[in-house]
């Protein structure tokens, strides 16, 4: 029997165990280089990766970011506002700096509070942060499952995800945004134990600042 014979005859049989009518052994699984911390910053210093490139490091695996649109800009200088007025001397507001979770993940949450200090020698770390912040359109669904994950894994007491859905008013032509903020508490093994979706209207304040309220609707911006 041929290949093809072999095909036509059961359809449902993967290709790779079927070759002149008798069983392959099965494929193994490509293995991967995961990279360190360290190897990621020494692919910086060598010109391996540009300065400008929008890169992660994420479970050992170097990841491109989604690149950013106005909505997101908005949200992420929005934020910022909000934050700084907010928190005053209680934290520093770090704005798209990289995390050290631990030997092979380092990403750059767009915003996040970490404990006053001075952070020259190293980028602060899971104890050091009360909250990660990420905005995301078309990266929401990575960032709730590989994102939501790390941090829960390094210990990080707070992770936020606002998501943009976005339309356009067909009268107007003027883009609308309605935010949902995804605030994840209780951090355990590799997810964390509490869930809260909030809408426009609602507020909260971060668990280590609970005199802090904000406003969901003061995360995104302008827009409404």
């Amino acid at each position: 029997m041929t290949v093809a014979q072999a095909i036509q005859q059961d359809e449902s049989r993967p290709l790779d165990l079927i070759s002149a009518g008798r069983p392959l052994e099965p494929v193994p699984p490509l293995e991967r280089r995961l990279f360190t911390v360290e190897d990621y910053h020494r692919m910086g210093e060598a010109g391996v990766l540009r300065p400008d490139e929008r890169v992660e490091l994420i479970d050992g695996e170097v990841v491109v970011m989604s690149p950013v649109n106005p909505p997101h800009i908005n949200a992420v200088n929005a934020s910022t506002s909000v934050f700084v007025r907010a928190v005053g001397d209680d934290a520093i507001v770090s704005i798209q700096n990289p995390i050290r979770l631990d030997n092979r993940s380092e990403p750059q949450p767009d915003l996040a509070l970490w404990r006053p200090g001075v952070y020259r020698r190293a980028p602060a770390g899971p104890a050091d942060t009360l909250l990660a912040l990420e905005i995301a359109e078309s990266s929401a669904a990575s960032d709730r499952t590989h994102k939501q994950r790390i941090y829960a894994r390094a210990g990080v007491r707070e992770f936020w995800l606002l998501t943009l859905n976005s339309s356009v008013d067909e009268t107007t032509g003027e883009t609308q945004i309605d935010p949902i903020l995804e605030v994840y508490r209780r951090p355990r093994d590799m997810h964390y134990s509490e869930v809260r979706f909030l809408r426009r209207g609602e507020q909260i304040a971060p668990e280590a600042l609970p005199e802090i309220m904000i406003a969901v609707e003061d995360l995104c911006g302008d827009y409404s």
